[in-house]
């Protein structure tokens, strides 16, 4: 896509050094620096039992979408938006793979959402949909975790999104990816909760990643997460939830005070 190479990239660490790293199989290498900038290998050759995954990106900023669904509008009486509604998630909220969503004490209603969201890999600002594959790095799932019962309360959704741990993000980056039509799940304690197609978006993600560079730039690293299909519910600590998007993997996360 977009003249990024084809593979999957991970964020890992041995110890305490986090690195980037190309994943093929059970295979890891390191690369040297970032993998926007170059995909230089440093030699090294890991296996993935070796290595503990990190979130895939650290984001500058994560642009998400309210309100891409139609189901999920229904679901939540919203009224169908004339543009994409769009909101920030703070960089302090990211988590990775099986590290722990926070229930905060104050929420007494916390929400899993399901989402495909699309990994920035070059600065772009006020670019057309037409030109989007140039400036996506690639693909990862996300959920964005949502204190259901704070967003009336506040009438806008900063709070109710912004909590730490609230943007798991991985379990890698896919840059061998088509949006366009790929399923797309949440699993509960391994009961599925959410199901749908990314072809059910009402905005897709070439028009999405436009959109809010009209608004601000996206940097490298920089997360537009693309909204979640119906079946948002709560979880609970001592739950366990999956995202899974075809083609990409799941990304799995406990639940805890």
């Amino acid at each position: 896509m977009g003249g990024f190479a084809f593979m999957k990239i991970i964020r890992a660490s041995q110890g305490n050094a986090p690195f980037y790293a190309i994943l093929e199989g059970e295979s890891v290498f390191p690369l040297r620096g970032l993998p926007y900038e170059a995909l230089e290998r440093d030699g090294r050759c890991l296996r993935l039992a070796q290595v503990r995954l990190l979130a895939p990106a650290e984001p500058s900023k994560i642009v998400a979408v309210g309100l891409n669904y139609l189901d999920h509008i229904r679901e939540m009486n919203d009224p169908n938006p004339e543009e994409p509604v769009i909101f920030l998630k703070p960089p302090t909220a990211v988590v990775g793979p099986e590290e722990a969503i926070v229930a905060p004490p104050r929420s007494s209603r916390v929400d899993y959402e399901a989402e495909l969201a699309a990994v920035i890999g070059r600065p772009c600002r006020n670019i057309q949909a037409q030109e989007a594959d140039a400036y996506i790095f690639g693909y990862t799932c996300m959920n964005d975790v949502t204190a259901r019962d704070l967003q009336p309360v506040d009438g806008q959704w900063t709070r109710a999104k912004g909590f730490d741990t609230f943007a798991p993000l991985g379990p890698w980056v896919e840059t061998d990816f088509d949006p366009d039509d790929a399923p797309i799940e949440a699993r509960l304690n391994g009961e599925i909760k959410q199901s749908a197609r990314t072809s059910m978006m009402i905005r897709g993600a070439r028009e999405l990643v436009a959109f809010a560079s009209s608004v601000m730039t996206l940097l490298p690293g920089d997360v537009v997460s693309l909204g979640t299909p119906e079946g948002v519910g709560p979880m609970r600590p001592g739950d366990v939830v999956e995202v899974t998007v075809g083609g990409i993997g799941t990304l799995r996360n406990p639940v805890r005070a």
